[in-house]
């Protein structure tokens, strides 16, 4: 039988303490409401009290959509970059619990505030945040795993952290995020999916907009977010996946074939794309386009 080397026994002894982790793909998506759950036009909100968290399937997803991974969150407040924290209590004050796919209420020693059932969940106060330094008045809010964000930071009575590869101790590729503003006018990027019944793979003015469908978005620091088509006019939303808020730099969306869609044609802006079916569109925001519409469109078979 070979003995083992002190060399060896040591470097079993490491591997043990070097935490692992293997990661899945986060289901379901965060997005931002008012304290009953309901939604607001362009994710523009009039005071910063009144913004809170929400999850689960999403906004207008289908029957037995994913909701999020059942367990302990941590959250934050920051610019679009991710580069300025703006919450200004501890880690340990800004948890919330997942159960049944949906926010279920603040946890932790010091909870925020929340507030009425909605959407299948209880949102969770966002508040206290300083104000943001961008001048569109945008902000980003993130959501992470408290297991995911213990890999990074222990410190959980900190407010930030500094540990590298993250945002304040947030790991953009383990992270869901959301944009909303605080006042003034809206910069989105909308995704459409329509019927091609005549398989010419344009938009024909009997050819209708498909409701219920998914997209994954990316903002530009690599955290995603899911986002569902749906119509409600009362919000101007118009049979498109709405990402709202977006800050400068370049966003990804990744349009996927599923039930109800098999991709053919892919538009940005009105330009058909070269490649065809299912692809990551990359959406470019300058810094000087602080309003509109920038338009995903995408023709289903």
């Amino acid at each position: 039988m070979r003995k083992w080397t002190s060399w060896a026994l040591f470097a079993c002894f490491v591997a043990l303490l070097v935490p692992t982790h293997a990661s899945a793909q986060v289901t379901g998506a965060i997005f931002t409401t008012l304290p009953d759950g309901s939604e607001v036009n362009y994710n523009i909100y009039q005071d910063k009290y009144d913004v809170y968290l929400n999850g689960g399937p999403g906004p207008r997803a289908p029957d037995g959509a994913a909701g999020l991974p059942d367990g302990t969150y941590v959250f934050q407040v920051t610019d679009p970059s991710g580069k300025v924290l703006l919450s200004t209590d501890a880690i340990q004050c800004r948890q919330f619990d997942v159960v049944g796919g949906n926010i279920t209420g603040a946890g932790g020693p010091c909870p925020h505030l929340t507030g009425t059932s909605g959407n299948g969940g209880i949102p969770v106060q966002l508040m206290p945040y300083n104000d943001t330094p961008n001048p569109g008045r945008e902000y980003k809010v993130w959501a992470e795993l408290l297991s995911n964000y213990l890999l990074s930071c222990s410190n959980l009575a900190a407010v930030d952290c500094s540990a590298r590869g993250t945002k304040h101790g947030f790991k953009p590729s383990l992270s869901k995020t959301d944009n909303y503003k605080v006042g003034s006018l809206p910069l989105e990027i909308d995704t459409r999916f329509f019927a091609d019944y005549n398989g010419n793979g344009y938009k024909d003015s009997d050819e209708p907009w498909i409701d219920g469908l998914q997209i994954t978005w990316h903002d530009t620091l690599g955290a995603s977010n899911i986002k569902w088509s749906y119509l409600d006019l009362n919000l101007d939303i118009n049979h498109e996946a709405h990402v709202e808020a977006v800050e400068a730099g370049t966003h990804v969306i990744d349009v996927y074939n599923q039930v109800g869609c098999t991709i053919t044609n892919v538009f940005l802006n009105g330009s058909a794309l070269r490649t065809k079916g299912p692809q990551s569109v990359n959406v470019q925001v300058k810094n000087n386009l602080l309003s509109g519409t920038l338009r995903v469109d995408v023709a289903c078979q």
